[in-house]
Parts: structure tokens; sequence; C-alpha cells
């Protein structure tokens, strides 16, 4: 089974947490970190499934509060 890190970054600027992951692909963003946790996870499998991959996989989630990218 094939592990994608999930980056989560803090966006002061806006005010929601955004989810990267440039390998499944997937960019979403919510303002709460526990909802956006739940619709990456969601979310992956069918990305996956669509960019031909095997959607069974483990996600690992790495945070960041930090002001990051846009």
């Amino acid at each position: 089974m094939t592990e994608y890190t999930i980056t989560m970054v803090w966006s002061a600027e806006t005010n929601v947490w955004i989810a990267i992951n440039d390998e499944i692909p997937i960019a979403l963003e919510s303002d709460s970190f526990d909802t956006l946790v739940e619709r990456v996870r969601a979310a992956t499998p069918e990305l996956l499934e669509l960019n031909g991959s095997d959607p069974r996989c483990v996600l690992r989630f790495v945070s960041d509060r930090r002001e990051g990218v846009a």
C-alpha cells in the first residue's frame, strides 16, 4: 500500500487550513482542521482511482501552523 504525506498548512491571511499533496494530486481547504482531514480521506481514493492509481493507501498528515501556501 502506498503512503502519502498530506501537508496541512494554516493560512492566517484567509483563516483556513489547506491540505496539499502533489502526488495524488490534492489541494483542499477548510476552516476546521478535523473537517479538512475528513474531506481529504473521502476525496483521496476517488482521485487516485481517477488517475489510474490504487485507491487503497495510507495517509499521513503533517501540520504546520505557520502561514504557508495559498
